[in-house]
């Protein structure tokens, strides 16, 4: 399946769909019309816990791959690529219960990255959020670095 293909109200439906987010129990929901700022959550399950009962950590990191590179690509459109380039988690206290991440990019750092990929024909922008616990505790940093070009 394409998901560029799919319309845009139906992508965050089959994405709360895909095997791997479904079994997980990650839900995507968005926190305005333009789709462009995201809530990801997941609750505690006992297929998504490690030994000790608190969150798996690939689930915790999971959970927050994709989405700085599907916004950043909504925003951007077709006239550029971007891909995922380098990621890392740091966990910080364990994770219990239903856990969130809100991911967005600032109208201020959408046109840092234009101005960059103008100026020296690419950039390697970086991006960080936080895990948060019920009690807004983070529990993980996680940081993405993605590689953003314009097409030819």
């Amino acid at each position: 399946m394409n998901l560029k293909k799919l319309k845009e109200k139906h992508l965050l439906k089959i994405i709360n769909l895909y095997p791997p987010y479904l079994g997980a129990g990650v839900s995507v929901t968005p926190l305005n019309a333009e789709q462009t700022k995201l809530e990801v959550s997941m609750k505690l399950r006992p297929w998504n816990q490690n030994y000790v009962g608190t969150h798996f950590g690939g689930s915790l990191y999971s959970m927050c791959d994709p989405w700085f590179m599907l916004v950043l690509l909504k925003l951007l459109g077709r006239d550029y690529l971007v891909w995922d380039k380098a990621a890392s988690i740091k966990f910080l206290r364990p994770g219990k219960g239903r856990v969130r991440a809100i991911f967005e990019i600032t109208p201020e750092k959408l046109q840092a990255i234009i101005d960059a990929v103008e100026t020296d024909g690419k950039i390697e922008p970086e991006f960080e959020v936080d895990v948060l616990n019920d009690k807004d505790e983070i529990v993980a940093k996680v940081q993405k670095t993605l590689w953003v070009k314009k097409k030819n």
